[in-house]
């Protein structure tokens, strides 16, 4: 099978080299690698640039903003199976797409996910928190359960059937469109059980207080917006699950 991958980006020159030498150092072979621009002010279209045809497409232009971009490249995207990768994190190894692969074959499955390490921005050997996704249950996300969105692959017939990134939230497209596809539409989910992204500190639901507020309420209307109903616990144990991921490595 076909894998794709996107990457969107904006003034990213400080992480963009070693988000597309991840990707293409992968030993998969049959991998399209699609990198979204968003107009960027900095060195980051040098540095693209500098990958050469290493990179299947790259398109640089102003957009509506990060699932925005993500929507431009799954419809650019002509492979069975679609990864998002943004330009802050990076593969830990280039095998990472071959066992990915691997399990989608084996598990005959819809949809796969993984564990993730989130690092330090500056010295990414310091891993900060750990997250161990664990198998899939049917009460997980009940449960405040998700697994982390980088290391999410979906066919793309899905994306087609059910749609792509919600426009309509800021913070929690990626959480709405793993609840539509998996909760509510029933994809059969693989689990790898390694950890195959590193990803920097300073996600932008976690950054303050502010932004952890809004972004619990936008995964209450993720819930709505599915006409799915959670328990009365489920957004409170949502959070409480990145606390016990400092603790537990």
């Amino acid at each position: 099978m076909k894998i794709s991958i996107i990457t969107v980006c904006y003034n990213s020159e400080k992480t963009i080299a070693d988000c597309i030498t991840s990707v293409v150092n992968q030993s998969y072979d049959n991998l399209e690698y699609i990198v979204i621009d968003g107009k960027s002010t900095d060195t980051t279209m040098e540095i693209i640039a500098s990958f050469g045809d290493q990179i299947f497409k790259v398109v640089s232009e102003k957009d509506k903003g990060m699932y925005d971009a993500i929507n431009k490249g799954i419809r650019m995207a002509s492979g069975d199976i679609i990864g998002v990768l943004n330009s802050d994190d990076y593969y830990t190894d280039g095998l990472v797409i071959e066992d990915v692969m691997s399990k989608f074959n084996e598990a005959n499955a819809d949809a796969l996910y993984a564990d993730l390490n989130y690092v330090d921005q500056i010295d990414t050997n310091n891993v900060v928190r750990y997250w161990k996704s664990g198998d899939y249950k049917p009460n997980s996300f009940l449960s405040g359960w998700m697994p982390p969105h980088p290391t999410f692959f979906i066919r793309k017939e899905w994306y087609l059937k059910y749609g792509e990134y919600s426009l309509e939230l800021v913070s929690a497209a990626d959480y709405e469109l793993m609840l539509r596809m998996v909760l509510k539409h029933g994809a059969r989910l693989a689990y790898l059980p390694r950890v195959i992204v590193n990803m920097r500190v300073g996600g932008m639901s976690n950054s303050s207080l502010r932004n952890r507020l809004r972004a619990n309420k936008e995964d209450r209307k993720a819930w709505e917006m599915n006409g799915l109903t959670p328990k009365y616990y489920t957004l409170i144990f949502k959070p409480l699950r990145k606390i016990i991921q400092y603790v537990k490595r």
